[in-house]
């Protein structure tokens, strides 16, 4: 071979974050960056008044970035981030970490490289540099930098030494001992990359997207969605290559930072906190305050809208990027945490407090007229104007029919929600103070029907101060049930979910504890038990709940106070007063009528009552076995980012019509 100019797929462009080290592009997007590159080197030159060409800029990174060549940046396409990305281009290499040389040198470097060896043979096998030893060789060619030096031992055998005065010291020490100038201190270099950037080097196709949504806090830092999309993308990736790397499709994460684009009230709220312990006051102001506002009636809607219009902005702008992805089929699922999953669940059921309100005033109008007792004329009056008000409603409804029948209203989010991930959820709470109870039938259409959404599924850590419970609220006896456990992520086969039967929360102690009669009733059946004790992995999630309830009414009988106790009593009375009434016997009636088996189900852990959810929603994560249990308590709400269990769930679940479509495929083939 001979030494010629670098051809594109030997340079290899790098990118840096975060001031770490430089990483690689793959090379389908390093090709398509050093085109761009030569184009606009080319047409700088052609230009009539010596202007540069408009490249346009390079999409890479699975399409989530662009480059920007004239600029060496490059920057999301989804999300606003302040600090831009240095690209680079790497033309010469150091030995055995394959870092680029910067920039500058290395282009003094490849220039003087080409003047003096351009044309001449390289030599042919690699046997020889082990059998000569540079140390005998003297430097045929010498190149002087600003901090360093490169000398040639051969055409392709090329050292960068350091002119510190330090390393100068150690090299003559060195020397004098009988080690060679190279090895000494020397750096072996190499002309271009490791290997060859090939257009085959790409990233597969994105067959599914998930928007991640933020909850509170966002204000105070409002990149941490950004980092920790990108924690959970990269989790993902990791998942994908050692479980799922045989599906030739991929999952893309997009942060959807909603919270920074609305003023709501401008700086009133940070006007009116006082000055002491200011520090306190301003992280509450920017996490709790966010509940506050979604509470009121005036930002309630400002809230929805941020982030209905960001899901929009998000999907429209990722299918005029990938227009194939709805022609294929692609799917979407939305992962939520904290409040984000509250504001998601309402804007995809379109749920509205002044509905709510309209509905009790109606109510209370219809009492008034019953109860009071007026006179004659008042009376007269007040059914006038009520049939007037009832005539007024079928006015406005046969209106909105028409206009409706003319214009069908757009739907309020564009795309179709596959799978709806709630983590670290308070939704549960914020269902049952709008007064959803438990119902008879065990499909999720009970809190979020089947058209709107696919599958609900609320994953949690069992200490996480915030996470609610779904399941209790469509079958009330789900809350004597454990949730399924997630997962750990290096199970080796681990059973499908659908295949975990339920388990008791709280397993009498031991089948052999008695006569059966005792055993039955010591054993009360899952749907009339009150909530029990977690088994051994921590306290019961609806525990930690009763506690922070008995905790916030003591504390203070404010706004949460009432909140709390009001929930604690709603959710304690009915179940002791039954149990209660009923005693043991009824008990043992009820657990035949069921017809759940009294023993050997319930000693086992499993049971078998009659009605069962369609699929299960609580998904827990496994404790760690050494983390204290308050310390999680703070830290948990935070931890779902960049767990790999988590990771593995949300992609099992994601890929499964997938893997089930080539699990047939392979059938059809075998």
């Amino acid at each position: 071979e001979v030494v010629r100019e670098l051809g594109a797929e030997e340079v290899r462009w790098f990118y840096r974050e975060d001031r770490k080290t430089w990483k690689p592009f793959i090379g389908y997007d390093s090709l398509r960056i050093e085109l761009a590159f030569r184009a606009l080197g080319s047409g700088g030159g052609g230009g009539g008044a010596g202007e540069p060409a408009a490249v346009e800029p390079v999409c890479v990174r699975s399409g989530l970035y662009e480059v920007d060549v004239a600029s060496a940046e490059s920057y999301p396409v989804y999300w606003n981030q302040t600090e831009k990305i240095p690209v680079m281009r790497g033309q010469w290499f150091i030995d055995g970490t394959w870092q680029p040389l910067e920039e500058e040198e290395s282009n003094l470097i490849e220039q003087e490289h080409l003047n003096r060896f351009k044309g001449q043979q390289l030599q042919e096998s690699f046997d020889m540099e082990i059998s000569k030893p540079v140390d005998g060789k003297e430097a045929i060619h010498s190149l002087k930098l600003s901090r360093n030096h490169v000398d040639w031992h051969s055409v392709d055998e090329v050292y960068l030494y350091s002119d510190a005065t330090t390393s100068k010291i150690a090299r003559t020490v060195t020397q004098k001992l009988g080690f060679s100038k190279a090895s000494s201190s020397g750096t072996r270099l190499h002309r271009g990359y490791v290997e060859e950037a090939t257009l085959e080097d790409k990233p597969p196709q994105t067959s599914h997207i998930v928007f991640v949504v933020h909850g509170i806090g966002q204000k105070m830092d409002q990149g941490r969605i950004i980092k920790n999309t990108a924690m959970m993308r990269d989790t993902a990736r990791k998942v994908e290559e050692k479980y799922f790397s045989n599906l030739a499709t991929h999952v893309e994460f997009l942060p959807v930072e909603w919270r920074s684009k609305l003023t709501l009230d401008g700086d009133t709220v940070d006007s009116i906190t006082p000055d002491k312990v200011r520090g306190l006051r301003d992280m509450l102001n920017s996490s709790a305050m966010d509940i506050m506002y979604y509470t009121s009636p005036l930002y309630r809607d400002e809230l929805v809208k941020g982030l209905q219009q960001e899901l929009n902005r998000l999907y429209s702008l990722f299918c005029s990027r990938n227009p194939e992805f709805e022609e294929k089929g692609g799917k979407v699922s939305i992962v939520s945490h904290s409040l984000g999953c509250v504001i998601t669940y309402d804007i995809m059921t379109g749920w509205n407090p002044v509905r709510l309100y309209e509905q009790l005033l109606q109510k209370e109008e219809e009492e008034e007229l019953e109860e009071r007792w007026m006179s004659y004329e008042e009376q007269r009056l007040l059914e006038e104007l009520y049939i007037t008000k009832q005539r007024l409603r079928e006015i406005e409804e046969r209106l909105h029919e028409l206009k409706a029948s003319t214009i069908s209203k757009p739907p309020v989010l564009k795309f179709k929600v596959e799978n709806f991930f709630c983590m670290g959820s308070p939704l549960a709470v914020f269902l049952a103070l709008r007064g959803i109870r438990p119902g008879t039938s065990g499909s999720q259409d009970h809190i979020l029907p089947r058209t709107i959404c696919n599958r609900l599924l609320n994953i949690f850590h069992p200490t996480d101060p915030v996470a609610y419970r779904l399941e209790p609220l469509i079958l009330k006896h789900y809350s004597n049930i454990s949730p399924v456990q997630i997962h750990w992520y290096n199970t080796a086969n681990p059973l499908p979910y659908e295949h975990m039967k339920p388990s008791f929360l709280n397993p009498s102690k031991e089948a052999t504890s008695g006569p059966d009669t005792e055993s039955a009733s010591a054993a009360p059946s899952p749907t009339t038990s009150p909530v029990m004790v977690r088994r051994h992995y921590g306290e019961s999630i609806t525990n930690i709940g009763k506690a922070s309830i008995l905790g916030a009414a003591s504390i203070g009988k404010g706004l949460g106070g009432m909140l709390f106790s009001r929930f604690g009593r709603s959710s304690a009375t009915p179940q002791t007063m039954e149990t209660g009434k009923d005693g043991p016997e009824g008990d043992e009636k009820k657990a035949t009528t069921v017809g759940s088996p009294p023993l050997p189900h319930s000693s086992s852990g499993f049971l078998e009552p009659t009605v069962e959810l369609e699929h299960r929603i609580d998904f827990e994560l496994r404790e760690g076995l050494v983390e204290s249990r308050y310390w999680s308590a703070v830290t948990s709400h935070t931890a779902y980012w960049s767990s790999l269990d988590i990771a593995l769930f949300l992609l099992t679940f994601m890929y499964k019509q997938d893997q089930e479509e080539t699990d047939k495929s392979n059938l059809d083939t075998i």
